[in-house]
């Protein structure tokens, strides 16, 4: 838009000079192309530093958002190529024919854009003080907006499905599992807003996802009808939570994916706790979920289904083993043979293969005395009963134990309704550093989405400040004026004002995609900055105006690109921030939103403040 609005208004000024006054048109073009080249070049470099920081995002949200920034890199340089390559060819073989070119004056929508614009700017150039106050208050005020806006790693997808995890008590059989299954899918298919449902209860050990007949999956097809889909889901957490010895999370496949990737968990917080002792750890716990009850906002919120179950120990007497010559691999390799069974051989029968498993059957693994009477191998030969090396006894004791990093732990975990996520774990936080008294040797860790939105967004800000220190040094060079590139620099926050807004009044949630946006503004504005004080340099020293007729006319002929780029950009953002509950445009849609609440306030506060600023600073050197 640039290249094409600036070859044709020098064709246009050339086709009313005197004809002794007139160069050829492609002479036009191509002093036209040159005059606009520089300054496309460097805002391009510029936009690719900008986007500099998604190539130093880490872990999951660099897989997500770097591909994003090649991208619109790759898509800026493609629009950088055309425009000095292929833009003023086709405007020598297209613009020249034109017969608006013979028409003096603007047409009628533009003059009236400059006729409106000109004498504000005239006046506000009068009052240089008055309008930097109100851009700084502008500023202070969007600003102060930022601690009320809420914080979330991503935006809630909205899949048309649902995950559900229905988890029993330990020790709770197929069958009856299968039947509270049942009542799961009952109540699920008595909503008006379900299609169907499929279940699967409980998964074969051999699965990566290896699970009990304790716990059952759930994915529910919807299709959403009179209620909004926060009110469908709190009325069937409402009946599901009547269902008694049972958690039952909500949550959705690419969701429960994301939250497993980030914390083990398919839960979006998780409270891990750790220490030696598996019975401290399980009181702690219990507190935890007593804590996090009272939060507002918390959710299927739930504890390691750790309970004391029957069991047989086999503890090992070491001197008795080491008398016969054992050691504790033998005896526990000759224990794990007789329990979980060892393959010796396999058998054809036609053209299948069956493994031959030996073990105990099972009316001995479950009797203590023949467990007692187990025959073990010594390297001398003699054979002797299991009991003589090691004591053996039923006991109760956890029915699994979780460590991570080799040491105990037992996690409290929940997701978010209602509320933003990073408050409602700086709340968890804060109840529990109050309230929770942490023996020695018991520490907590939190984890969860909202770790890869501290780590994204401290990312993004470190190397955001390295870029703009970097862009305001070629800035510098380029323009050989620190003045002229502070003034790029200090106009970059009116960009941040509507894109602020626009968070506030969409929701008031700063995910990373927003952050995304909010870069990409960044690189809008500092294009917008270098395209007018090349344009006010250019009429300086090529044809020798005033400051103040430099500042008026180069604001003037800026104006019009300015605003078709703002248009353009804000046509294609419309239906992305329009639609931003449609499935597959959860990312875009706040991306959109920033963008295009940015647009607005980079673009008019622009065209005012910098003006202003470049009149005001560089006067006493005019």
């Amino acid at each position: 838009i640039m290249s094409v609005e600036n070859v044709f208004r020098r064709l246009k000024q050339n086709s009313h000079l005197q004809e002794d006054q007139k160069k050829s048109d492609f002479l036009v073009i191509l002093d036209a192309a040159n005059e606009i080249r520089r300054p496309i070049l460097f805002a391009t470099l510029i936009i690719i530093l900008v986007f500099a920081p998604l190539f130093f995002l880490s872990g999951f949200e660099g897989r997500l958002l770097r591909p994003l920034g090649f991208t619109y890199i790759l898509s800026i340089f493609a629009s950088l190529v055309v425009a000095l390559t292929i833009t003023p060819v086709l405007s020598y073989y297209l613009l020249p024919k034109l017969k608006a070119l013979k028409q003096k004056g603007d047409p009628p929508v533009v003059r009236i854009l400059k006729s409106s614009y000109k004498p504000i700017l005239q006046k506000v150039l009068k009052h240089p003080r008055m309008v930097l106050s109100i851009a700084f208050l502008l500023v202070a005020i969007s600003i102060g907006l930022i601690p009320i806006l809420g914080r979330s790693f991503l935006p809630n997808f909205n899949e048309g499905t649902l995950t559900l995890s229905v988890n029993t008590a330990p020790g709770t059989s197929l069958a009856e599992s299968d039947k509270i299954g049942d009542m799961v899918e009952t109540i699920l298919l008595d909503q008006p807003e379900v299609v169907s449902t499929a279940r699967r209860t409980g998964r074969a050990e051999l699965d990566e996802h290896a699970q009990e007949v304790t716990g059952a999956e759930v994915d529910v097809k919807l299709q959403m009808k009179n209620r909004d889909k926060d009110s469908f889901l709190a009325e069937l957490r409402k009946q599901l939570s009547l269902i008694p010895g049972t958690f039952i999370g909500i949550g959705q496949p690419i969701s429960h994916r994301i939250d497993h990737l980030l914390s083990g968990t398919k839960s979006q917080i998780t409270v891990k706790i750790f220490g030696p002792d598996i019975y401290k750890l399980r009181s702690l716990g219990n507190r935890v979920k007593d804590l996090m009850e009272e939060i507002e906002g918390v959710v299927d919120l739930a504890i390691e289904q750790q309970h004391e179950i029957p069991q047989i120990q086999i503890k090992f007497n070491r001197l008795d083993m080491a008398r016969y010559g054992l050691t504790t691999h033998d005896v526990a390799e000759n224990i794990e043979i007789a329990f979980q069974g060892k393959v010796v051989s396999r058998i054809l029968e036609g053209q299948r293969s069956f493994e031959i498993l030996l073990r105990y059957g099972e009316e001995f693994r479950k009797n203590l005395e023949s467990i007692k009477r187990t025959i073990i191998d010594t390297p001398s030969g003699y054979k002797i009963p299991l009991q003589q090396v090691a004591d053996i006894r039923y006991e109760k004791g956890p029915n699994f134990i979780s460590r991570e990093n080799v040491q105990r732990k037992i996690v409290v975990h929940c997701n978010v309704a209602g509320k933003d996520l990073r408050s409602v774990v700086n709340t968890i936080e804060s109840e529990i550093s109050s309230k929770l008294d942490i023996p020695s040797n018991y520490y907590i860790s939190y984890g969860g989405q909202f770790e890869s939105e501290e780590r994204a967004s401290r990312t993004i800000l470190i190397v955001s400040l390295i870029s703009l220190l970097t862009i305001f040094v070629l800035l510098a060079i380029s323009y050989q004026s620190i003045k002229s590139a502070i003034l790029i620099i200090i106009n970059l926050p009116l960009a941040l004002i509507g894109g602020i807004v626009a968070v506030f009044l969409a929701g008031g949630i700063l995910s990373i995609p927003s952050l995304v946006g909010f870069v990409t503004l960044l690189g809008i504005a500092t294009r917008n900055g270098i395209m007018l004080i090349s344009h006010y340099n250019h009429l300086i020293k090529e044809e020798n105006k005033t400051l103040e007729e430099a500042v008026i006319q180069g604001s003037l002929e800026r104006l019009i690109p300015i605003l078709m780029t703002a248009l353009t950009t804000s046509l294609a953002l419309i239906p992305l921030a329009a639609r931003g509950s449609a499935p597959g445009n959860e990312i875009q849609s706040p991306m959109a939103v920033v963008i295009l609440g940015g647009l607005v306030t980079a673009t008019f506060l622009n065209m005012i403040v910098m003006p202003v600023l470049f009149h005001r600073y560089f006067k006493k050197t005019a």
